[in-house]
């Protein structure tokens, strides 16, 4: 099989591809807390083909973050084609998907991500054209949506044309477009693309610990599950899933000390790997990452307007000890019990 982590009933936890989250450093981050499965944020395709070097970066993994795949959006497949083994030949990774889901304005104004699922015809060519230009080099699979929204639901008719063009793998985050983020993602039409269709599926959508994925292992037919914001949170939730589908207990959360521990390794990371720039221009970029991290902190909305201006390593470094060390007063514990 091409996708040997699908082998022996396995049940693959992925980690989902998000933009400005699962770069570099938050993957290995993700991979050492027992994600099974990779993939990059969106690339794309004509930022490969025009040698852009921001866009390059974004193809960039280390050796310990097997299985992992590459993620291309665009909208011609010929195009995404050429793309998909220019990266090949960079660092073959171990498989090329396909972003047909994504709902953000400035991808579909282009008539990619999840637009492309208002034609199915389309998806289809696009599909075919990228497994027919990779060649078989490395698989290819793919991510969508149930539908552009409400009234046009098409999951299945989507995940045939799919598989038709040669698709070996498909996840699909149960939401519509319209829907974005909000409401909750539908998993009776994800299961029943499971059903339907022959080749692994990949459910997606409102996962946030081991007791979700056990109950959809029991109760739907796909064959993998993928965690996305839950993960850019807390990114804990891979570990303590994977010690309670094995055990059927609760791993205790991290303390506040340890979170902080992961803060500043996540920076220092950061940093290292020059991704950002400089480490004022990385830490910069990273405070909502570092007030996402803080959210179900004590005390955290003061701290998240220090996260708000941090642009050193020893700045967090500093934060973290402060915070640690800090004893709120009665009045403040009152103040933040009525907020």
């Amino acid at each position: 099989m091409s996708l040997p982590w699908f082998e022996n009933h396995q049940f693959p936890i992925y980690l989902a591809p998000m933009a400005g989250v699962t770069d570099i450093t938050f993957r290995q981050i993700c991979k050492e807390l027992g994600a099974d499965v990779l993939v990059t944020e969106f690339v794309s395709a004509e930022g490969i083909l025009r040698q852009d070097a921001r866009t390059k970066k974004y193809t960039e993994f280390g050796d310990d973050q097997h299985p992992i795949g590459i993620q291309l959006f665009g909208a011609d497949g010929t195009r995404m084609g050429e793309a998909a083994n220019k990266i090949i030949d960079w660092k073959k990774p171990d498989f090329i998907d396909i972003n047909f889901g994504c709902p953000v304005k400035k991808v579909v104004s282009k008539n990619g991500g999840s637009s492309l699922l208002r034609d199915c015809a389309l998806v289809h060519q696009v599909a075919a054209d990228i497994v027919k230009a990779v060649n078989g080099q490395v698989p290819v699979t793919a991510k969508i949506r149930i539908g552009w929204d409400e009234n046009s639901i098409n999951a299945i008719e989507v995940c045939k044309q799919l598989v038709d063009a040669g698709i070996e793998a498909i996840a699909i985050h149960g939401r519509t477009r319209a829907q974005s983020y909000s409401g909750l993602a539908n998993w009776d039409i994800i299961n029943e693309c499971a059903q339907a269709i022959p080749v692994p599926i990949i459910g997606n959508g409102d996962i946030h610990n081991g007791q979700d994925i056990e109950r959809i292992k029991k109760t739907s037919n796909v064959s993998g599950v993928m965690i996305g914001r839950a993960a850019m949170q807390y990114p804990w939730v891979f570990k303590e899933a994977k010690h309670y589908l094995a055990t059927g207990e609760h791993l205790e959360p991290p303390t506040i000390e340890e979170r902080w521990e992961f803060i500043l390794r996540h920076c220092e990371l950061a940093i290292e790997s020059n991704r950002y720039g400089s480490e004022r221009q990385t830490l910069t970029s990273m405070r909502s990452r570092l007030m996402i991290y803080c959210k179900s902190f004590p005390h955290a909305k003061p701290l998240r307007a220090k996260l708000s201006q941090l642009d050193s390593l020893e700045a967090v470094r500093q934060l973290s000890e402060d915070y640690i060390n800090y004893k709120p007063s009665q009045e403040e514990l009152k103040a933040e019990a009525e907020s």
